[in-house]
């Protein structure tokens, strides 16, 4: 059985539905709070997939994701290190993708917990987003969006989404090295303004990977699209999946093959 582990601190609020999620895909998951790493009450090495949920992790205070973005740095660096040369996918999901940036673990170009080069800043529209979109899925490396379809729709919840990389130099490295994994469109599969781009994010950028592709972060939330149901039209359209249970299907059926 693949066992997952959900992390999470003060503030966040999206581990259950997380953890169904995973559940749903066929994984043993968990919640651990970050003491118990931090106490050597829980041990990394006993997991094989790792996610950072959605919510706001102390309060936002400083910015989003910034102070557990520094307990990673300081308490669970060599853990994570080590998990990911073991080849075990980890994932941040909203306030996980802003950790995952602000901790250097994305987007990896040479190493983890590099110095920062890209950021999760402020919507444009000055507001909290909370909407459906439709997310252009990128050629990649990126284990979690194998056999997804070219276009997908999930649920997005945030006021700090908007992805800004520190320069065109940091922008370019991204796009060559194919680490853009979705990207904000309408539903033609086109880039567009706001509000199919919900925050102003360059490039439309929503999900980026590290060069492995066992890293991925992504401002939508997934764990709120695992029933066909809950598709906002599904009483017109009747879908018969839903995109959100893949991408956790996916990581379990890496590690279940690989691990």
């Amino acid at each position: 059985m693949v066992k997952v582990c959900v992390l999470f601190a003060a503030g966040t609020n999206c581990d259950r539905e997380t953890v169904h999620a995973l559940e749903l895909a066929g994984a043993e998951a968990r919640t651990v709070h970050l003491n118990e790493f931090r106490d050597k009450k829980a041990n990394l090495n006993d997991f094989h997939v790792l996610v950072i949920p959605g919510g706001f992790s102390y309060g936002d205070y400083i910015a989003s994701g910034k102070i557990l973005a520094s307990e990673l740095v300081h308490h669970l660096r060599d853990g994570i290190v080590k998990f990911h040369e073991a080849g075990k996918p980890i994932l941040g999901i909203c306030n996980g993708f802003q950790v995952l940036v602000k901790s250097g673990l994305l987007p990896a170009f040479d190493q983890l917990f590099e110095e920062q080069t890209v950021t999760l800043d402020w919507n444009d529209s000055g507001r909290y987003e909370d909407r459906w979109v439709h997310l252009q899925t990128a050629t990649t490396s990126c284990i979690f969006t194998r056999g997804l379809p070219e276009t997908v729709l999930l649920p997005v919840a945030h006021a700090e989404g908007k992805f800004i990389p520190k320069n065109r130099a940091a922008l370019d490295r991204l796009q060559k090295r194919a680490q853009v994994v979705f990207r904000y469109v309408d539903t033609d599969g086109r880039t567009a303004g706001y509000p199919e781009n919900p925050n102003g994010s360059v490039d439309g950028i929503a999900a980026i990977c590290d060069p492995s592709g066992l890293i991925m972060g992504m401002m939508p939330h997934p764990e709120r699209f695992v029933y066909s149901h809950q598709h906002p039209h599904w009483h017109r359209s009747r879908p018969t999946s839903a995109d959100g249970v893949a991408i956790f299907r996916n990581a379990v059926s890496y590690a279940s093959q690989n691990l």
